[in-house]
C-alpha cells in the first residue's frame, strides 16, 4: 500500500510538471476534464493549479508550449524531472485534460487580467513599452508585445534598458563559411584565464546532446531531438519551447535523445528538422509552426539530425540514414512556403551519369546521406555539401566501383542544384569513413598566390586542401600518425592503398578506427595565425565484414563493423596545421579515454577554444598551443564551442550532457 501511494505521488508529480508546458490557444471546461485533473494533477499542484505540497503553481507559465507540445508531455513525460508518460491514456481523455488546463488559465485571466501578467515598463530613454511578461525577476523582464516580438530588458534603477546581441551565431558553425572563427577580441589570450561561468540552463529530455546553440537578436536557440528552446542569451531565462513526441517505429541515430545538431536562422524564421525527416519553419519569436514539409518517408529508413543551412531565399538540407540503406540526397526548399525547389541525389539512379561507378544491386540503397550542415560561397552562388558512407557499411561486394557520390564533397549551384564538381576522398568506402566533416571555406594567400580554398579534416585520416572554384586537390597530408590503410594520396586525389587493409570475415587491423581521425565536430582556421585547428584521434580498430541480407524497411543495413583493438591506446590530440605544408606547427596531447567528440573555435583574440578529452572545455594560445584555461565537466563532451556578444560582452558557450554552459570574463 505504501509503495502504491509513492507510485501515485510520482504520477501526480509528472502530470503536474507538464503544466509548465501549456500554451494560450484554446479555452474549454467540462466535468470530464475537471475530474481528470483532480484525479491526476491536483494532488501535487492543487485543485486550482495554484500549487500544493509537492509542486508549485502552474498558472504563471501556461504560455510556454502549444497544445501539441502539452499533449507530447502528457504522452511521454519528462523523465529528467521524474515524470513518466501516460502513453495508454485515451485521446479523448488527453484532449479533455488539455482543455481543462486551458480553463484554469482562463479563470486566472478573469481574476488577474491575463494568464501572463501584462506590464507597462518605462525605459531609460523616457519611452514606455507594454506587453506580456513571459519572464521576470528583480533584475530583468522579458516582454512579448502585441506584434509577438520579444523585448529583453534589464533593470537600471527604477527603469529598464533594452539589451540584445551585437555579434550573432545563426547556423551550426556561425556563418556560411563553415569556419568556427570569430572576429571578437574581448576574450583573448591575455584574459582567457579569467573566464568564469555566467549562467547555465538544463534542457528537459536532452539526453547526451550534440547541438551547437545559435544566437540572433539576443535570443539563444537550443535544439535537441524534436525540441527547440528559446532563451534569453544574457541570462538563460526561458522564452518559449517547441516540442513534439518522438516518432514511433523510427530507426537510425535520430532515435537517440539529443542527436539534433543544429538549426538555422533567417529573418523571422528558425528552421529545424524532426527525427522523422521533416523540415519545419518556426516563428522565431513565438515558436509557432509556419510550415512543415516531409523531406523523405521515415518508413523507408530516413531520419534527420539537424542538417540545414538557410541561404538567401532557400533552406538547403539533407537527411541521415546511411547505416539504414537510404538513397541520399541534398534538397532546397523555399523559405516562405516549404515547397521543394530542387533535389540532388547523391546516389544516381540506374542508367544516370555516375551509375557506372556502382556494379551490383546495392546501388538501390547505396547510402550517401547529407546529414551534416554544408557551407556556401555567396560570391559564386555555390553550395558545398559533404556526403555520407556507402551502403551497406563495411561490405562492398555488391557495389564494386567508386560508388559516386558517397563519401564525397559536392559543389552545387544554389539556384538549380546542378553539380559543378565533386571530390571523393574515399572511393568505394568499406570502412564507414564518410566525408561528413565540416567544410571550411577560406580566402587566403596559399604558397604565394591568393586562393579560394576549401579545407577538410577527413575521417579517413588525411587533411585536404582544395581549390573550391574547381575541386582540384592542392594538398593531402596525414592528420594522424596511426594511418595504415593508404600510403599516401596521389596527385589526382586517389588514395594509394596498402595491402590487406579492407575488412575481412576474420578481421583486419586498420588505422584509423571507425570513429575516424576526425569526425563531425568542428574545425577552425585563424587568418592571423594561418593555422587550421583539428581535434584529432589516434586510434585503430579491427574491421570485419559479413554477408548482408536484402534491404528491408525498419532494419539497419550493416555488412560488418569495427571493434576496438585491446592493444591500442587511443589518444585525442589538438593539432594546429600549416595548410601550405600539411604539417602540424604545434600539438596539445590530451589525457583521457579517447571518447570526446568535441571540436574547436578560434577567435581574433588569439585563442583556440576546444573540447578536451578529459571532460573539460579548454583554451590555448592560438599561435603556440600554450594552455591558458580549462573548465571541468562530469561527462565527455559531444558538442563544440561557439561564441557571441550580448549586451556588449563576449560569451563562450558549449553544451555538456543536456546542460547549456555560458562563460565570460568580468
Amino acid at each position: 500500500m505504501r509503495f502504491w501511494n509513492v507510485a501515485r505521488a510520482i504520477k501526480y508529480s509528472c502530470v503536474a510538471a507538464l503544466l509548465h508546458a501549456a500554451a494560450v490557444l484554446m479555452f474549454a471546461q467540462g466535468p470530464e476534464g475537471r475530474a481528470l485533473f483532480l484525479t491526476r494533477c491536483a494532488g501535487c499542484h492543487g485543485q486550482d493549479g495554484n500549487g500544493g505540497e509537492h509542486a508549485p503553481s502552474i498558472l504563471a507559465s501556461l504560455a510556454a508550449k502549444t497544445d501539441e507540445a502539452l499533449t507530447a508531455v502528457i504522452r511521454h513525460g519528462v523523465p529528467a524531472k521524474g515524470m513518466p508518460g501516460f502513453k495508454q491514456l485515451p485521446d479523448t481523455e488527453v484532449r479533455a485534460l488539455v482543455a481543462y488546463m486551458r480553463s484554469l488559465q482562463q479563470a486566472r485571466r478573469g481574476r488577474r487580467g491575463f494568464a501572463q501578467v501584462r506590464r507597462k515598463v518605462k525605459l531609460t530613454d523616457g519611452t514606455e513599452i507594454d506587453g506580456f511578461a513571459i519572464g521576470s525577476t528583480s533584475r530583468e523582464i522579458q516582454l512579448r508585445t502585441d506584434d509577438q516580438r520579444i523585448h529583453l530588458l534589464r533593470r537600471s534603477g527604477t527603469v529598464y534598458r533594452r539589451v540584445t546581441s551585437q555579434a550573432d551565431w545563426t547556423s551550426m558553425h556561425g556563418g556560411f563559411s563553415g569556419n568556427r572563427y570569430s572576429p571578437l577580441t574581448q576574450i583573448n589570450k591575455d584574459n582567457a584565464a579569467r573566464m568564469s561561468l555566467k549562467w547555465i540552463f538544463a534542457m528537459p529530455n536532452g539526453g547526451r546532446m550534440q547541438a551547437t546553440p545559435q544566437v540572433h537578436d539576443g535570443v539563444m536557440y537550443v535544439p535537441s531531438t524534436n525540441t527547440l528552446m528559446a532563451l534569453d542569451a544574457g541570462s538563460g531565462a526561458r522564452l518559449w519551447e517547441y516540442t513534439r513526441p518522438p516518432t514511433q517505429g523510427l530507426i537510425g541515430n535520430a532515435r537517440s535523445p539529443g542527436n539534433n545538431r543544429s538549426v538555422s536562422i533567417m529573418g523571422d524564421k528558425v528552421f529545424m528538422q524532426t527525427d522523422h525527416a521533416h523540415l519545419l519553419a518556426l516563428n522565431r519569436h513565438t515558436g509557432q509552426v509556419l510550415w512543415d514539409t516531409e523531406m523523405a518517408d521515415f518508413r523507408q529508413n530516413y531520419n534527420a539530425t539537424g542538417s540545414m543551412l538557410a541561404i538567401e531565399n532557400l533552406v538547403v538540407a539533407g537527411t541521415a540514414g546511411g547505416e539504414e540503406g537510404v538513397r541520399g540526397f541534398i534538397a532546397a526548399y523555399d523559405q516562405q512556403t516549404g515547397k521543394e525547389v530542387w533535389r540532388f541525389w547523391t546516389v544516381p539512379a540506374r542508367g544516370e551519369p555516375g551509375s557506372e561507378t556502382w556494379d551490383g544491386k546495392d546501388i538501390d540503397h547505396g547510402g550517401g546521406p547529407g546529414w551534416l550542415t554544408g557551407s556556401y560561397d555567396p560570391s559564386t552562388k555555390t553550395v558545398y555539401w559533404p556526403t555520407g558512407n556507402a551502403g551497406p557499411d563495411f561490405n562492398g561486394d555488391n557495389r564494386k566501383g567508386d560508388n559516386l557520390y558517397t563519401c564525397s564533397i559536392v559543389a552545387l549551384d544554389l539556384a538549380t542544384g546542378k553539380l559543378k564538381w565533386h571530390f571523393q576522398p574515399t572511393p568505394h568506402d568499406e570502412w564507414d569513413w564518410d566525408a561528413v566533416q565540416p567544410l571550411v571555406l577560406v580566402d587566403t594567400t596559399w604558397r604565394g598566390q591568393p586562393r579560394k580554398l576549401l579545407l577538410q579534416a577527413n575521417r579517413n585520416g588525411f587533411l585536404y586542401v582544395l581549390d573550391r572554384t574547381n575541386g582540384k586537390m592542392l594538398l593531402a597530408s596525414p592528420l594522424v600518425k596511426k594511418l595504415t590503410w593508404a600510403k599516401e594520396i596521389a596527385p589526382d586525389g586517389r588514395p594509394v592503398m596498402n595491402p590487406n587493409q579492407v575488412p575481412t570475415v576474420e578481421g583486419a587491423l586498420i588505422c584509423p578506427a571507425v570513429e575516424g581521425a576526425a569526425n563531425f565536430f568542428s574545425t577552425s582556421f585563424n587568418p592571423a595565425t594561418k593555422l587550421f585547428y583539428v581535434n584529432t584521434l589516434e586510434r585503430c580498430a579491427v574491421y570485419t565484414k559479413r554477408a548482408t541480407p536484402d534491404w528491408t524497411p525498419g532494419r539497419t543495413y550493416y555488412g560488418g563493423g569495427g571493434r576496438r583493438d585491446p592493444n591500442d591506446n587511443p589518444q585525442k590530440i589538438l593539432r594546429a596545421f600549416n595548410i601550405e605544408t600539411g604539417k602540424p606547427v604545434w600539438e596539445l596531447p590530451q589525457d583521457g579515454p579517447g571518447t570526446a567528440w568535441s571540436g574547436t573555435l578560434t577567435t581574433a583574440g588569439g585563442i583556440v577554444i576546444y573540447g578536451d578529452d578529459g571532460a573539460a572545455l579548454g583554451a590555448a594560445d592560438a599561435a603556440t598551443g600554450k594552455p591558458l584555461w580549462n573548465f571541468p565537466f562530469t561527462d565527455s563532451l559531444h558538442t563544440s564551442p561557439m561564441t557571441y556578444m550580448f549586451d556588449n560582452k563576449q560569451y563562450v558557450s558549449i553544451i555538456s550532457g543536456a546542460v547549456v554552459y555560458v562563460f565570460g570574463v568580468d
